[in-house]
Protein backbone atom coordinates (compact mmCIF):
# COMPACT_ATOMS: atom_id res chain seq x y z
CA UNK A 1 0.00 0.00 0.00
CA UNK A 2 1.23 3.71 -0.34
CA UNK A 3 2.43 5.52 2.19
CA UNK A 4 3.22 9.23 2.71
CA UNK A 5 4.37 11.26 5.41
CA UNK A 6 3.26 14.95 6.39
CA UNK A 7 6.19 16.58 7.80
CA UNK A 8 3.50 19.53 9.48
CA UNK A 9 0.45 19.46 10.60
CA UNK A 10 -1.20 21.49 13.94
CA UNK A 11 -3.56 19.93 16.31
CA UNK A 12 -6.46 20.16 17.37
CA UNK A 13 -8.65 21.35 15.10
CA UNK A 14 -11.59 21.18 13.39
CA UNK A 15 -10.59 19.01 9.85
CA UNK A 16 -13.70 19.50 8.51
CA UNK A 17 -15.40 16.49 6.53
CA UNK A 18 -12.63 14.37 5.12
CA UNK A 19 -13.02 14.19 1.12
CA UNK A 20 -12.72 10.24 -0.28
CA UNK A 21 -11.57 11.22 -3.69
CA UNK A 22 -8.44 9.87 -3.09
CA UNK A 23 -7.34 5.89 -2.95
CA UNK A 24 -6.42 4.60 0.79
CA UNK A 25 -3.29 4.75 1.67
CA UNK A 26 -0.88 4.37 5.41
CA UNK A 27 -0.25 7.87 6.94
CA UNK A 28 2.44 8.67 8.99
CA UNK A 29 2.48 12.35 10.35
CA UNK A 30 4.06 14.92 12.77
CA UNK A 31 2.86 17.17 15.06
CA UNK A 32 4.16 20.23 15.18
CA UNK A 33 4.13 22.86 17.61
CA UNK A 34 5.17 27.08 18.05
CA UNK A 35 3.24 28.55 21.03
CA UNK A 36 2.27 26.56 24.54
CA UNK A 37 -1.40 25.85 23.10
CA UNK A 38 0.57 24.32 20.11
CA UNK A 39 2.85 22.76 22.12
CA UNK A 40 0.47 20.79 24.30
CA UNK A 41 -1.74 19.93 21.43
CA UNK A 42 1.27 18.43 19.53
CA UNK A 43 2.25 16.24 22.36
CA UNK A 44 -1.26 14.77 22.76
CA UNK A 45 -1.86 14.21 19.14
CA UNK A 46 -2.27 10.72 18.24
CA UNK A 47 1.33 10.42 16.18
CA UNK A 48 4.39 9.24 17.06
CA UNK A 49 6.34 11.99 15.55
CA UNK A 50 6.08 15.59 17.79
CA UNK A 51 8.11 18.88 17.44
CA UNK A 52 7.49 21.41 19.73
CA UNK A 53 9.05 25.18 19.98
CA UNK A 54 8.71 28.43 20.07
CA UNK A 55 7.84 30.59 16.64
CA UNK A 56 7.74 34.62 16.11
CA UNK A 57 4.30 34.98 17.33
CA UNK A 58 6.36 34.34 20.89
CA UNK A 59 8.06 37.08 21.28
CA UNK A 60 6.76 38.77 23.87
CA UNK A 61 5.24 35.62 25.73
CA UNK A 62 5.99 33.90 28.51
CA UNK A 63 7.79 30.67 27.26
CA UNK A 64 8.19 28.03 30.09
CA UNK A 65 10.91 25.18 29.19
CA UNK A 66 10.06 22.25 27.00
CA UNK A 67 10.48 18.94 28.19
CA UNK A 68 12.45 17.51 24.89
CA UNK A 69 12.76 13.40 25.75
CA UNK A 70 11.42 11.81 23.11
CA UNK A 71 10.45 15.04 20.96
CA UNK A 72 11.72 14.75 16.97
CA UNK A 73 12.44 18.02 16.74
CA UNK A 74 12.45 21.74 17.87
CA UNK A 75 9.88 23.94 15.94
CA UNK A 76 8.23 25.43 14.93
CA UNK A 77 10.47 28.06 14.93
CA UNK A 78 11.82 30.69 12.65
CA UNK A 79 11.29 34.71 11.23
CA UNK A 80 7.97 36.05 9.51
CA UNK A 81 8.18 39.96 8.10
CA UNK A 82 4.88 39.38 6.15
CA UNK A 83 2.75 40.71 9.68
CA UNK A 84 4.92 41.44 12.04
CA UNK A 85 8.04 43.15 10.51
CA UNK A 86 8.22 45.58 13.79
CA UNK A 87 9.49 42.93 15.82
CA UNK A 88 12.45 41.75 13.31
CA UNK A 89 14.90 42.41 15.87
CA UNK A 90 13.06 40.14 19.12
CA UNK A 91 12.16 37.42 16.00
CA UNK A 92 15.82 37.14 15.06
CA UNK A 93 16.49 36.69 19.11
CA UNK A 94 14.21 33.90 19.64
CA UNK A 95 14.98 32.18 16.45
CA UNK A 96 18.67 32.19 17.44
CA UNK A 97 17.88 30.87 21.06
CA UNK A 98 15.38 28.24 19.63
CA UNK A 99 18.63 27.24 16.70
CA UNK A 100 21.15 27.34 19.46
CA UNK A 101 18.72 24.91 22.01
CA UNK A 102 18.22 22.38 18.93
CA UNK A 103 22.21 22.22 18.38
CA UNK A 104 22.41 21.50 22.29
CA UNK A 105 19.76 19.30 21.72
CA UNK A 106 21.03 17.46 19.09
CA UNK A 107 17.84 17.72 17.41
CA UNK A 108 16.60 18.84 13.72
CA UNK A 109 14.84 22.02 13.07
CA UNK A 110 10.93 22.71 11.73
CA UNK A 111 11.83 26.09 10.15
CA UNK A 112 8.93 28.67 8.81
CA UNK A 113 10.67 31.85 6.85
CA UNK A 114 8.59 34.53 5.41
CA UNK A 115 9.71 37.56 3.52
CA UNK A 116 12.96 36.85 5.69
CA UNK A 117 15.45 34.89 3.39
CA UNK A 118 18.29 37.41 4.06
CA UNK A 119 18.29 37.15 7.72
CA UNK A 120 16.97 33.52 7.49
CA UNK A 121 20.30 32.75 6.31
CA UNK A 122 22.43 34.93 8.36
CA UNK A 123 21.17 33.37 11.62
CA UNK A 124 21.40 29.45 9.94
CA UNK A 125 25.43 30.66 9.05
CA UNK A 126 25.50 32.38 12.61
CA UNK A 127 25.00 29.24 14.35
CA UNK A 128 24.51 25.73 12.06
CA UNK A 129 21.45 23.42 12.45
CA UNK A 130 19.89 20.73 10.48
CA UNK A 131 16.47 19.74 9.68
CA UNK A 132 13.32 21.22 7.30
CA UNK A 133 12.26 24.40 5.83
CA UNK A 134 8.70 24.11 5.94
CA UNK A 135 6.31 25.27 3.45
CA UNK A 136 8.69 26.49 1.17
CA UNK A 137 7.47 29.84 -0.77
CA UNK A 138 10.49 31.04 -1.59
CA UNK A 139 12.43 31.61 -5.02
CA UNK A 140 15.46 29.61 -6.60
CA UNK A 141 18.07 31.88 -5.01
CA UNK A 142 16.84 31.23 -1.42
CA UNK A 143 16.27 27.32 -2.40
CA UNK A 144 19.74 26.98 -3.29
CA UNK A 145 21.38 28.80 -0.53
CA UNK A 146 19.01 27.06 1.88
CA UNK A 147 20.06 23.46 0.43
CA UNK A 148 23.69 24.66 0.17
CA UNK A 149 23.27 24.65 4.25
CA UNK A 150 22.10 21.32 4.23
CA UNK A 151 18.09 21.58 4.76
CA UNK A 152 15.66 19.52 3.19
CA UNK A 153 12.70 21.54 1.88
CA UNK A 154 9.49 20.70 2.61
CA UNK A 155 6.16 21.44 -0.02
CA UNK A 156 2.53 22.29 1.16
CA UNK A 157 -0.60 22.94 -0.48
CA UNK A 158 1.08 26.01 -1.84
CA UNK A 159 2.95 24.40 -5.16
CA UNK A 160 -0.50 23.50 -6.17
CA UNK A 161 -1.73 27.30 -6.34
CA UNK A 162 -2.59 28.97 -9.50
CA UNK A 163 0.29 31.83 -8.80
CA UNK A 164 3.15 29.67 -7.46
CA UNK A 165 5.00 29.65 -10.37
CA UNK A 166 8.98 30.33 -8.20
CA UNK A 167 7.30 27.88 -5.54
CA UNK A 168 7.40 24.91 -8.73
CA UNK A 169 10.57 26.40 -9.86
CA UNK A 170 12.40 25.60 -6.64
CA UNK A 171 10.54 21.96 -6.85
CA UNK A 172 11.42 20.89 -10.14
CA UNK A 173 15.26 20.87 -9.09
CA UNK A 174 15.33 20.24 -5.07
CA UNK A 175 16.93 16.61 -5.16
CA UNK A 176 15.46 13.63 -4.37
CA UNK A 177 17.03 12.78 -1.12
CA UNK A 178 16.08 16.69 -0.12
CA UNK A 179 12.21 17.15 -0.50
CA UNK A 180 9.70 16.53 1.71
CA UNK A 181 6.24 17.27 1.60
CA UNK A 182 3.25 18.36 4.22
CA UNK A 183 -0.19 19.71 4.66
CA UNK A 184 0.50 22.60 7.27
CA UNK A 185 -2.85 21.68 8.22
CA UNK A 186 -5.55 22.94 9.27
CA UNK A 187 -4.35 25.75 6.50
CA UNK A 188 -3.23 25.44 3.08
CA UNK A 189 -5.32 22.93 1.50
CA UNK A 190 -4.40 21.79 -2.28
CA UNK A 191 -6.29 22.31 -5.73
CA UNK A 192 -8.85 20.71 -5.87
CA UNK A 193 -9.84 20.88 -2.12
CA UNK A 194 -8.32 24.66 -1.89
CA UNK A 195 -11.11 26.14 0.02
CA UNK A 196 -11.57 23.64 3.01
CA UNK A 197 -10.11 23.20 6.20
CA UNK A 198 -7.10 20.95 5.71
CA UNK A 199 -6.17 17.80 6.48
CA UNK A 200 -3.13 15.15 6.93
CA UNK A 201 -5.12 12.91 4.49
CA UNK A 202 -4.77 15.83 1.91
CA UNK A 203 -0.87 15.45 1.61
CA UNK A 204 -2.19 13.03 -1.14
CA UNK A 205 -2.61 15.79 -3.56
CA UNK A 206 0.73 17.72 -2.31
CA UNK A 207 2.67 14.66 -3.30
CA UNK A 208 0.39 13.84 -6.83
CA UNK A 209 1.01 16.85 -8.21
CA UNK A 210 4.70 17.06 -6.88
CA UNK A 211 5.30 13.63 -8.28
CA UNK A 212 4.05 14.63 -12.17
CA UNK A 213 5.86 17.96 -12.05
CA UNK A 214 8.90 16.12 -11.11
CA UNK A 215 8.05 13.80 -13.98
CA UNK A 216 8.16 10.36 -12.06
CA UNK A 217 5.29 8.05 -10.33
CA UNK A 218 3.46 8.76 -7.30
CA UNK A 219 4.75 5.46 -5.76
CA UNK A 220 8.17 6.21 -6.17
CA UNK A 221 8.41 9.76 -5.23
CA UNK A 222 5.94 8.36 -1.97
CA UNK A 223 8.37 6.28 -1.02
CA UNK A 224 11.27 8.53 -1.05
CA UNK A 225 10.00 11.30 0.94
CA UNK A 226 8.61 9.03 3.76
CA UNK A 227 12.53 7.96 3.32
CA UNK A 228 13.77 11.57 3.46
CA UNK A 229 11.60 12.41 6.46
CA UNK A 230 12.45 9.55 8.51
CA UNK A 231 16.26 9.86 8.23
CA UNK A 232 15.51 13.85 9.06
CA UNK A 233 14.35 13.41 12.37
CA UNK A 234 16.46 11.86 15.52
CA UNK A 235 14.95 9.06 17.62
CA UNK A 236 12.17 8.40 15.10
CA UNK A 237 10.39 4.82 15.31
CA UNK A 238 10.75 3.50 11.88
Amino acid sequence: MLTLFDTHAHFPNDFGAPSDDFPAFELKFMAVGGSPELNESAVAAPTPYKALGYDRDQVDAPRAPIDYAGIDAVGEIGLDYHYSPGTRTRQIALFEEQLQLASDLDKPVVIHTREADEDTLGCLKNIRARGIIHSFTGGPAFCRALLDLGFMISYSGIVTFRAADNVRETARFVPDDRILVETDSPYLAPVPLRGRPNRPEYVYHVAKFLAGLRGTNLDDFAALTVRNALSTLCSSPS
